[in-house]
Protein backbone atom coordinates (compact mmCIF):
# COMPACT_ATOMS: atom_id res chain seq x y z
CA UNK A 1 0.00 0.00 0.00
CA UNK A 2 0.90 3.86 -0.82
CA UNK A 3 0.81 6.60 1.49
CA UNK A 4 0.30 10.41 0.46
CA UNK A 5 3.47 12.01 0.28
CA UNK A 6 3.89 15.24 2.73
CA UNK A 7 4.22 18.30 0.59
CA UNK A 8 6.66 21.47 1.41
CA UNK A 9 5.41 24.51 2.38
CA UNK A 10 5.91 26.33 -0.93
CA UNK A 11 4.01 23.53 -2.50
CA UNK A 12 1.03 23.88 -0.55
CA UNK A 13 1.08 27.67 -0.97
CA UNK A 14 1.07 27.21 -5.06
CA UNK A 15 -1.93 24.96 -4.75
CA UNK A 16 -3.58 27.35 -2.51
CA UNK A 17 -2.74 30.63 -5.14
CA UNK A 18 -5.82 30.37 -6.87
CA UNK A 19 -8.29 30.87 -3.71
CA UNK A 20 -6.76 34.20 -3.20
CA UNK A 21 -8.42 35.44 -7.20
CA UNK A 22 -11.31 33.64 -5.92
CA UNK A 23 -11.98 35.53 -2.60
CA UNK A 24 -11.13 38.60 -4.90
CA UNK A 25 -14.55 37.74 -6.52
CA UNK A 26 -16.41 36.53 -3.55
CA UNK A 27 -15.58 39.82 -1.38
CA UNK A 28 -15.98 42.48 -3.95
CA UNK A 29 -20.14 40.53 -4.32
CA UNK A 30 -20.30 39.83 -0.76
CA UNK A 31 -19.09 43.48 0.04
CA UNK A 32 -21.06 45.33 -2.82
CA UNK A 33 -23.79 43.45 -4.50
CA UNK A 34 -26.59 44.90 -1.63
CA UNK A 35 -24.86 48.51 -2.93
CA UNK A 36 -25.76 48.07 -6.33
CA UNK A 37 -29.01 46.34 -5.96
CA UNK A 38 -29.96 49.30 -3.74
CA UNK A 39 -28.60 52.26 -5.97
CA UNK A 40 -30.38 50.41 -8.85
CA UNK A 41 -33.82 50.70 -6.67
CA UNK A 42 -34.36 47.44 -4.29
CA UNK A 43 -36.03 48.20 -1.09
CA UNK A 44 -34.02 46.88 1.79
CA UNK A 45 -36.48 44.39 2.44
CA UNK A 46 -36.17 43.15 -0.70
CA UNK A 47 -32.41 42.26 -0.68
CA UNK A 48 -32.39 39.01 1.18
CA UNK A 49 -34.79 37.74 -1.91
CA UNK A 50 -32.43 39.47 -4.59
CA UNK A 51 -29.71 37.55 -2.64
CA UNK A 52 -31.37 34.20 -3.11
CA UNK A 53 -29.05 33.21 -6.52
CA UNK A 54 -25.92 33.20 -4.57
CA UNK A 55 -27.01 30.35 -2.91
CA UNK A 56 -29.57 28.26 -5.04
CA UNK A 57 -27.15 28.52 -7.51
CA UNK A 58 -23.77 26.74 -4.86
CA UNK A 59 -27.01 24.13 -4.25
CA UNK A 60 -27.13 23.25 -7.69
CA UNK A 61 -23.65 23.75 -8.73
CA UNK A 62 -21.10 22.66 -6.12
CA UNK A 63 -22.74 18.84 -5.87
CA UNK A 64 -22.62 18.62 -9.68
CA UNK A 65 -18.96 20.10 -10.37
CA UNK A 66 -18.01 17.97 -6.82
CA UNK A 67 -19.08 14.84 -9.21
CA UNK A 68 -18.24 15.25 -12.49
CA UNK A 69 -14.65 16.29 -11.35
CA UNK A 70 -14.15 12.80 -9.28
CA UNK A 71 -14.81 11.40 -12.76
CA UNK A 72 -12.66 13.18 -14.97
CA UNK A 73 -8.99 12.99 -16.03
CA UNK A 74 -7.26 14.83 -19.16
CA UNK A 75 -4.07 16.88 -19.95
CA UNK A 76 -4.99 19.43 -17.24
CA UNK A 77 -6.24 16.73 -14.56
CA UNK A 78 -8.79 16.00 -12.06
CA UNK A 79 -9.73 19.33 -10.47
CA UNK A 80 -7.75 21.66 -12.78
CA UNK A 81 -10.01 21.96 -15.65
CA UNK A 82 -12.39 23.30 -13.63
CA UNK A 83 -10.86 26.04 -12.14
CA UNK A 84 -9.87 27.50 -15.36
CA UNK A 85 -13.44 26.82 -16.92
CA UNK A 86 -14.90 29.02 -14.00
CA UNK A 87 -12.03 31.39 -13.88
CA UNK A 88 -12.60 32.54 -17.00
CA UNK A 89 -16.66 32.62 -16.80
CA UNK A 90 -16.20 34.46 -13.52
CA UNK A 91 -14.02 37.18 -14.72
CA UNK A 92 -16.54 38.06 -17.14
CA UNK A 93 -18.82 38.70 -15.38
CA UNK A 94 -16.64 40.22 -12.92
CA UNK A 95 -16.75 42.90 -15.74
CA UNK A 96 -20.35 42.97 -16.26
CA UNK A 97 -22.09 42.70 -12.54
CA UNK A 98 -21.44 46.56 -12.14
CA UNK A 99 -22.31 48.15 -15.27
CA UNK A 100 -25.87 46.66 -14.85
CA UNK A 101 -28.53 48.46 -16.64
CA UNK A 102 -31.49 47.53 -14.31
CA UNK A 103 -32.64 45.39 -11.05
CA UNK A 104 -33.58 42.50 -12.42
CA UNK A 105 -30.33 42.55 -14.98
CA UNK A 106 -27.91 42.83 -11.87
CA UNK A 107 -29.76 40.22 -9.89
CA UNK A 108 -29.79 37.67 -13.61
CA UNK A 109 -25.89 38.90 -12.91
CA UNK A 110 -25.50 37.63 -9.93
CA UNK A 111 -26.68 34.20 -10.79
CA UNK A 112 -24.22 33.51 -13.54
CA UNK A 113 -21.41 35.03 -11.49
CA UNK A 114 -21.86 32.69 -8.37
CA UNK A 115 -22.09 30.00 -10.71
CA UNK A 116 -18.75 30.73 -12.00
CA UNK A 117 -17.48 31.02 -9.08
CA UNK A 118 -18.96 27.90 -7.62
CA UNK A 119 -17.47 26.33 -10.41
CA UNK A 120 -13.82 27.31 -9.23
CA UNK A 121 -14.31 26.97 -5.42
CA UNK A 122 -15.85 23.47 -5.38
CA UNK A 123 -12.88 21.46 -6.63
CA UNK A 124 -10.75 23.77 -4.36
CA UNK A 125 -12.07 21.97 -1.63
CA UNK A 126 -11.65 18.61 -2.80
CA UNK A 127 -8.12 19.13 -3.80
CA UNK A 128 -6.69 19.59 -0.31
CA UNK A 129 -8.31 16.38 0.10
CA UNK A 130 -6.47 14.79 -3.16
CA UNK A 131 -3.06 16.41 -2.80
CA UNK A 132 -1.98 16.04 1.05
CA UNK A 133 -2.26 13.29 3.50
CA UNK A 134 -4.63 13.53 6.86
CA UNK A 135 -1.91 14.69 9.09
CA UNK A 136 -1.39 17.95 6.52
CA UNK A 137 -5.12 18.84 5.92
CA UNK A 138 -5.18 21.03 8.67
CA UNK A 139 -2.32 23.23 7.04
CA UNK A 140 -3.80 23.22 3.83
CA UNK A 141 -7.20 24.58 4.86
CA UNK A 142 -5.55 26.88 7.02
CA UNK A 143 -3.80 28.08 3.82
CA UNK A 144 -6.89 28.00 1.80
CA UNK A 145 -8.40 30.56 5.10
CA UNK A 146 -4.88 33.02 4.37
CA UNK A 147 -5.51 33.46 0.70
CA UNK A 148 -9.34 34.07 1.37
CA UNK A 149 -8.51 36.41 3.79
CA UNK A 150 -5.79 37.89 2.37
CA UNK A 151 -7.58 38.35 -1.03
CA UNK A 152 -10.91 39.44 0.90
CA UNK A 153 -8.80 42.21 2.29
CA UNK A 154 -7.79 43.67 -0.36
CA UNK A 155 -11.04 42.92 -2.56
CA UNK A 156 -13.16 44.56 0.13
CA UNK A 157 -10.71 47.36 0.36
CA UNK A 158 -10.72 47.87 -3.23
CA UNK A 159 -13.55 50.67 -3.48
CA UNK A 160 -12.38 52.61 -0.97
CA UNK A 161 -8.84 52.41 -2.25
CA UNK A 162 -10.38 54.12 -5.65
CA UNK A 163 -12.05 56.86 -3.77
CA UNK A 164 -9.64 57.80 -1.07
CA UNK A 165 -6.36 57.10 -2.58
CA UNK A 166 -7.11 57.69 -6.65
CA UNK A 167 -10.08 59.47 -6.04
CA UNK A 168 -12.48 58.18 -8.21
CA UNK A 169 -16.03 59.33 -7.19
CA UNK A 170 -17.50 56.95 -4.84
CA UNK A 171 -21.08 58.28 -6.18
CA UNK A 172 -23.06 58.40 -8.99
CA UNK A 173 -26.05 59.71 -11.01
CA UNK A 174 -29.71 58.01 -9.96
CA UNK A 175 -29.46 54.45 -11.05
CA UNK A 176 -26.11 53.75 -11.65
CA UNK A 177 -23.27 52.20 -10.13
CA UNK A 178 -20.41 54.54 -8.66
CA UNK A 179 -17.34 54.40 -10.98
CA UNK A 180 -15.34 53.47 -7.92
CA UNK A 181 -17.27 50.25 -7.72
CA UNK A 182 -16.99 49.75 -11.61
CA UNK A 183 -13.14 49.84 -11.53
CA UNK A 184 -12.69 47.72 -8.02
CA UNK A 185 -14.91 44.99 -9.95
CA UNK A 186 -12.63 45.34 -12.86
CA UNK A 187 -9.15 45.18 -11.48
CA UNK A 188 -11.31 42.07 -9.38
CA UNK A 189 -11.54 40.32 -12.71
CA UNK A 190 -7.96 40.08 -13.65
CA UNK A 191 -6.22 38.74 -9.93
CA UNK A 192 -9.40 35.92 -9.76
CA UNK A 193 -8.15 35.25 -13.47
CA UNK A 194 -4.17 35.52 -12.66
CA UNK A 195 -4.36 33.49 -9.40
CA UNK A 196 -6.17 31.04 -10.90
CA UNK A 197 -3.56 30.58 -13.85
CA UNK A 198 -1.08 30.50 -10.89
CA UNK A 199 -2.07 27.03 -9.47
CA UNK A 200 -2.84 25.26 -12.72
CA UNK A 201 0.73 25.70 -14.05
CA UNK A 202 2.48 25.51 -10.17
CA UNK A 203 0.54 22.01 -9.42
CA UNK A 204 0.13 18.64 -10.60
CA UNK A 205 -2.08 16.27 -9.35
CA UNK A 206 -1.56 12.53 -8.83
CA UNK A 207 -2.99 10.76 -11.99
CA UNK A 208 -5.88 7.77 -11.51
CA UNK A 209 -3.88 4.70 -10.39
CA UNK A 210 -1.79 6.90 -7.57
CA UNK A 211 -5.14 8.27 -6.33
CA UNK A 212 -6.19 4.40 -6.24
CA UNK A 213 -3.40 3.67 -4.22
CA UNK A 214 -4.02 6.02 -1.62
CA UNK A 215 -7.24 5.24 -1.50
CA UNK A 216 -6.52 1.73 -0.97
CA UNK A 217 -4.27 2.26 1.85
CA UNK A 218 -7.30 5.26 3.72
CA UNK A 219 -9.12 1.79 3.24
CA UNK A 220 -6.83 -0.13 4.63
CA UNK A 221 -5.96 1.99 7.60
CA UNK A 222 -10.04 2.70 9.04
CA UNK A 223 -9.95 5.86 8.53
CA UNK A 224 -12.89 6.18 6.44
CA UNK A 225 -16.39 6.94 8.09
CA UNK A 226 -18.97 4.10 8.32
CA UNK A 227 -21.36 6.06 5.79
CA UNK A 228 -19.62 5.81 2.97
CA UNK A 229 -19.43 1.89 3.16
CA UNK A 230 -20.02 1.32 -0.94
CA UNK A 231 -23.64 -0.06 -0.19
CA UNK A 232 -26.76 0.28 -2.40
CA UNK A 233 -29.29 2.68 -0.53
CA UNK A 234 -32.89 1.09 -0.17
CA UNK A 235 -35.62 1.87 -2.61
CA UNK A 236 -37.39 2.81 0.66
CA UNK A 237 -35.07 5.68 2.00
CA UNK A 238 -35.63 7.51 -1.63
CA UNK A 239 -39.30 7.46 -0.76
CA UNK A 240 -39.03 8.65 2.78
CA UNK A 241 -36.87 11.47 2.65
CA UNK A 242 -38.99 12.38 -0.57
CA UNK A 243 -42.05 12.48 1.03
CA UNK A 244 -40.86 14.38 4.37
CA UNK A 245 -39.69 17.11 2.39
CA UNK A 246 -42.57 17.11 -0.32
CA UNK A 247 -44.49 17.64 3.19
CA UNK A 248 -42.99 20.70 4.43
CA UNK A 249 -42.67 22.00 1.15
CA UNK A 250 -46.25 21.85 0.34
CA UNK A 251 -47.18 22.89 4.13
CA UNK A 252 -45.01 26.54 3.61
CA UNK A 253 -46.36 27.08 0.31
CA UNK A 254 -50.15 26.47 1.25
CA UNK A 255 -49.54 28.24 4.76
CA UNK A 256 -48.61 31.40 2.77
CA UNK A 257 -51.35 31.45 0.86
CA UNK A 258 -53.62 30.93 3.46
CA UNK A 259 -51.91 33.24 6.07
CA UNK A 260 -50.71 35.94 3.16
CA UNK A 261 -47.10 35.68 4.42
CA UNK A 262 -44.58 37.44 2.59
CA UNK A 263 -44.02 35.77 -0.87
CA UNK A 264 -40.06 34.67 -0.24
CA UNK A 265 -41.59 31.82 1.58
CA UNK A 266 -43.06 30.30 -1.82
CA UNK A 267 -39.22 29.97 -3.00
CA UNK A 268 -38.02 27.86 0.24
CA UNK A 269 -41.45 25.63 -0.22
CA UNK A 270 -40.40 25.63 -3.68
CA UNK A 271 -37.15 24.19 -3.02
CA UNK A 272 -38.59 21.58 -0.76
CA UNK A 273 -40.85 20.50 -3.53
CA UNK A 274 -38.22 20.44 -6.30
CA UNK A 275 -36.10 18.55 -4.02
CA UNK A 276 -38.80 16.01 -3.14
CA UNK A 277 -39.73 15.67 -6.77
CA UNK A 278 -35.79 15.11 -7.95
CA UNK A 279 -35.60 12.40 -5.14
CA UNK A 280 -38.54 10.25 -6.36
CA UNK A 281 -37.22 10.88 -9.95
CA UNK A 282 -34.00 8.95 -8.32
CA UNK A 283 -35.60 5.97 -7.08
CA UNK A 284 -37.01 5.81 -10.35
CA UNK A 285 -34.20 5.70 -12.34
CA UNK A 286 -33.01 3.50 -9.89
CA UNK A 287 -35.54 1.16 -9.63
CA UNK A 288 -35.38 0.59 -13.30
CA UNK A 289 -31.62 0.19 -12.69
CA UNK A 290 -30.46 2.68 -14.14
CA UNK A 291 -27.98 3.61 -11.47
CA UNK A 292 -24.79 4.44 -12.68
CA UNK A 293 -26.58 8.02 -13.35
CA UNK A 294 -25.34 11.09 -11.86
CA UNK A 295 -28.87 11.72 -10.17
CA UNK A 296 -28.82 8.56 -7.91
CA UNK A 297 -25.26 8.69 -7.21
CA UNK A 298 -25.40 11.91 -5.48
CA UNK A 299 -28.43 11.36 -3.72
CA UNK A 300 -27.40 8.13 -2.90
CA UNK A 301 -24.26 9.49 -1.23
CA UNK A 302 -26.62 11.81 0.16
CA UNK A 303 -28.40 9.38 2.18
CA UNK A 304 -25.36 7.31 3.14
CA UNK A 305 -23.24 10.44 3.86
CA UNK A 306 -20.84 9.49 6.76
CA UNK A 307 -21.95 10.46 10.37
CA UNK A 308 -19.14 13.14 10.75
CA UNK A 309 -20.76 14.84 7.89
CA UNK A 310 -23.91 14.88 10.13
CA UNK A 311 -22.99 16.17 12.50
CA UNK A 312 -20.94 19.17 10.84
CA UNK A 313 -24.41 19.58 9.15
CA UNK A 314 -25.79 21.16 12.11
CA UNK A 315 -22.76 23.00 12.76
CA UNK A 316 -23.09 24.56 9.18
CA UNK A 317 -26.69 25.26 9.32
CA UNK A 318 -26.58 27.95 12.60
CA UNK A 319 -22.93 29.26 10.89
CA UNK A 320 -23.85 30.34 7.69
CA UNK A 321 -27.59 31.91 9.21
CA UNK A 322 -25.09 34.22 10.69
CA UNK A 323 -22.73 34.83 8.11
CA UNK A 324 -25.41 35.09 5.74
CA UNK A 325 -27.11 37.84 7.61
CA UNK A 326 -23.89 39.76 7.96
CA UNK A 327 -23.44 39.60 4.70
CA UNK A 328 -26.58 41.34 3.39
CA UNK A 329 -27.29 43.18 6.25
CA UNK A 330 -24.34 44.92 6.95
CA UNK A 331 -24.50 47.95 5.32
CA UNK A 332 -27.96 48.81 5.74
CA UNK A 333 -27.52 48.03 9.53
CA UNK A 334 -24.78 50.16 9.77
CA UNK A 335 -25.68 53.04 7.19
CA UNK A 336 -29.07 53.44 9.01
CA UNK A 337 -27.99 52.79 13.11
CA UNK A 338 -24.47 54.63 12.83
CA UNK A 339 -24.69 56.91 9.92
CA UNK A 340 -28.78 57.41 10.19
CA UNK A 341 -29.97 57.24 6.53
CA UNK A 342 -30.93 54.97 4.29
CA UNK A 343 -30.97 57.25 1.31
CA UNK A 344 -28.30 55.45 -1.07
CA UNK A 345 -27.77 58.95 -3.20
CA UNK A 346 -26.87 60.51 0.33
CA UNK A 347 -23.24 61.39 0.76
CA UNK A 348 -23.54 59.59 4.52
CA UNK A 349 -24.76 56.39 2.77
CA UNK A 350 -22.23 55.81 0.55
CA UNK A 351 -19.40 57.36 3.13
CA UNK A 352 -21.32 54.43 5.54
CA UNK A 353 -21.30 51.76 2.17
CA UNK A 354 -17.75 52.35 2.10
CA UNK A 355 -16.85 51.68 5.69
CA UNK A 356 -18.48 48.45 5.48
CA UNK A 357 -16.19 47.36 3.15
CA UNK A 358 -13.13 48.94 5.25
CA UNK A 359 -14.62 46.68 8.11
CA UNK A 360 -14.98 43.95 5.85
CA UNK A 361 -11.46 43.93 4.80
CA UNK A 362 -10.23 44.13 8.62
CA UNK A 363 -12.07 40.88 9.76
CA UNK A 364 -10.83 38.79 6.76
CA UNK A 365 -7.53 40.58 7.21
CA UNK A 366 -7.95 39.12 10.92
CA UNK A 367 -8.75 35.67 9.25
CA UNK A 368 -5.68 36.00 7.50
CA UNK A 369 -3.35 35.96 10.39
CA UNK A 370 -5.35 33.88 12.41
CA UNK A 371 -5.62 31.03 9.68
CA UNK A 372 -1.38 30.08 10.49
CA UNK A 373 -2.37 30.31 14.21
CA UNK A 374 -5.11 27.77 13.76
CA UNK A 375 -2.97 24.27 13.37
CA UNK A 376 -0.83 25.22 16.34
CA UNK A 377 -4.24 25.98 18.31
CA UNK A 378 -5.53 22.62 16.95
CA UNK A 379 -2.65 20.76 17.77
CA UNK A 380 -2.57 21.29 21.53
CA UNK A 381 -6.02 21.42 22.15
CA UNK A 382 -8.05 19.45 19.04
CA UNK A 383 -9.90 20.56 15.89
CA UNK A 384 -13.48 20.56 17.42
CA UNK A 385 -12.10 22.99 20.30
CA UNK A 386 -10.63 25.21 18.37
CA UNK A 387 -13.47 25.62 15.88
CA UNK A 388 -16.30 26.51 18.88
CA UNK A 389 -13.61 28.87 20.44
CA UNK A 390 -13.60 30.77 17.27
CA UNK A 391 -17.44 30.33 16.61
CA UNK A 392 -18.23 32.12 19.45
CA UNK A 393 -15.65 34.69 19.21
CA UNK A 394 -17.36 35.46 16.24
CA UNK A 395 -20.96 35.18 17.12
CA UNK A 396 -20.46 37.43 19.88
CA UNK A 397 -18.59 40.30 18.08
CA UNK A 398 -21.65 39.98 15.12
CA UNK A 399 -24.69 40.34 17.63
CA UNK A 400 -22.09 43.50 19.60
CA UNK A 401 -22.35 45.47 16.59
CA UNK A 402 -25.50 46.52 18.07
CA UNK A 403 -24.00 47.85 20.92
CA UNK A 404 -21.60 50.82 18.90
CA UNK A 405 -22.53 54.45 17.68
CA UNK A 406 -19.00 55.26 16.47
CA UNK A 407 -18.37 53.63 13.55
CA UNK A 408 -14.62 53.27 14.27
CA UNK A 409 -15.52 51.40 17.32
CA UNK A 410 -16.99 48.51 14.99
CA UNK A 411 -13.02 47.36 14.23
CA UNK A 412 -13.03 45.62 17.65
CA UNK A 413 -15.99 42.52 16.86
CA UNK A 414 -14.50 42.70 13.45
CA UNK A 415 -12.15 40.82 15.21
CA UNK A 416 -13.76 38.38 16.84
CA UNK A 417 -15.52 37.45 13.07
CA UNK A 418 -12.49 37.58 12.03
CA UNK A 419 -11.07 34.55 14.14
CA UNK A 420 -14.28 32.61 13.16
CA UNK A 421 -14.28 33.54 9.16
CA UNK A 422 -10.71 31.86 9.50
CA UNK A 423 -11.34 28.79 11.47
CA UNK A 424 -15.07 28.16 9.45
CA UNK A 425 -13.24 27.75 5.91
CA UNK A 426 -10.47 25.51 7.24
CA UNK A 427 -11.52 23.68 10.26
CA UNK A 428 -14.91 21.63 9.18
CA UNK A 429 -13.45 21.15 6.05
CA UNK A 430 -9.85 19.31 7.75
CA UNK A 431 -12.33 17.44 10.01
CA UNK A 432 -14.48 16.34 7.32
CA UNK A 433 -12.26 14.83 4.83
CA UNK A 434 -10.54 12.95 7.29
CA UNK A 435 -13.67 10.83 6.84
CA UNK A 436 -14.16 10.26 3.03
CA UNK A 437 -12.86 8.30 0.68
CA UNK A 438 -10.71 10.01 -1.81
CA UNK A 439 -12.95 8.80 -4.98
CA UNK A 440 -15.95 10.48 -3.59
CA UNK A 441 -14.10 13.61 -2.34
CA UNK A 442 -15.33 15.64 -4.75
CA UNK A 443 -19.00 14.45 -4.77
CA UNK A 444 -19.43 14.78 -1.03
CA UNK A 445 -17.68 18.10 -0.79
CA UNK A 446 -20.44 19.34 -3.20
CA UNK A 447 -23.10 17.78 -1.00
CA UNK A 448 -21.35 19.53 1.84
CA UNK A 449 -22.43 22.66 0.24
CA UNK A 450 -26.20 21.92 0.95
CA UNK A 451 -25.61 22.90 4.84
CA UNK A 452 -23.81 26.28 3.91
CA UNK A 453 -26.45 27.32 0.73
CA UNK A 454 -29.90 25.87 2.45
CA UNK A 455 -29.51 28.23 5.74
CA UNK A 456 -28.50 30.85 3.06
CA UNK A 457 -31.95 30.32 1.45
CA UNK A 458 -33.70 29.80 4.52
CA UNK A 459 -32.37 33.56 5.22
CA UNK A 460 -32.79 34.48 2.25
CA UNK A 461 -36.83 34.00 2.67
CA UNK A 462 -37.48 34.72 6.20
CA UNK A 463 -35.12 37.83 6.98
CA UNK A 464 -36.83 39.99 5.01
CA UNK A 465 -39.51 39.19 6.87
CA UNK A 466 -38.33 39.14 10.23
CA UNK A 467 -36.79 43.01 9.39
CA UNK A 468 -39.51 44.50 8.09
CA UNK A 469 -42.14 42.62 10.41
CA UNK A 470 -40.34 41.55 13.61
CA UNK A 471 -37.69 44.37 13.53
CA UNK A 472 -40.17 47.10 12.65
CA UNK A 473 -36.93 48.10 9.50
CA UNK A 474 -34.51 47.54 12.27
CA UNK A 475 -31.27 45.80 9.68
CA UNK A 476 -29.25 45.99 12.52
CA UNK A 477 -31.42 43.42 14.90
CA UNK A 478 -30.33 40.80 11.86
CA UNK A 479 -26.90 41.11 13.10
CA UNK A 480 -28.35 40.17 16.40
CA UNK A 481 -30.17 37.35 15.51
CA UNK A 482 -26.95 36.37 13.38
CA UNK A 483 -25.08 36.42 16.54
CA UNK A 484 -27.04 34.47 18.51
CA UNK A 485 -27.38 31.60 15.61
CA UNK A 486 -23.36 31.70 15.43
CA UNK A 487 -23.46 30.87 18.85
CA UNK A 488 -25.32 27.46 18.90
CA UNK A 489 -23.18 26.67 15.98
CA UNK A 490 -20.54 26.96 18.27
CA UNK A 491 -21.73 24.24 20.98
CA UNK A 492 -23.01 21.94 18.34
CA UNK A 493 -19.18 21.39 17.55
CA UNK A 494 -18.23 19.82 20.53
CA UNK A 495 -20.46 17.08 19.68
CA UNK A 496 -19.07 16.03 16.55
CA UNK A 497 -16.52 12.94 15.76
CA UNK A 498 -13.27 13.63 14.10
CA UNK A 499 -12.15 10.03 12.62
CA UNK A 500 -8.92 11.38 12.13
CA UNK A 501 -8.20 13.57 14.61
CA UNK A 502 -5.27 11.92 16.34
CA UNK A 503 -3.30 12.57 12.77
CA UNK A 504 -4.23 16.62 13.52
Amino acid sequence: MSKKPALSFWQIWNMSFGFLGIQFGFALQNANVSRIFETLGAKVEDIPILWIAAPVTGLIVQPIIGYMSDKTWNRLGRRRPYFLFGAIFASLALILMPNSPSLWIAAGMLWIMDASLNISMEPFRAFVGDMLPNEQRTRGFAMQSFFIGTGAVVGSLLPYVMTNWLNIPNTAPEGLIPPSVKWSFYVGAIVFFLAILWTIFSTREYPPEKMKEFEREEKGSGKVDEGTNGQSVQNSKFIKVGLIFGFFGLAIVVLTRLLHFKDELYVLGGILLLFSFLMFLAFILKFKNREENALVEIFSDLLQMPSTMKQLAAVQFFTWIGLFAMWIYTTAGVTSHIYGTSDTLSQEYNDGADWVNVLFAVYNGVAAMVAFLLPVLAKYTNRKITHAICLLLGGVGMASVFLFNDPNWLIIPMIGIGAAWASILSMPYAILTGSLPSSKMGVYMGIFNFFIVIPQILAATILGFLVHDIFEGKAILALVLGGGSMVVAAVLVLFVKDVAANES
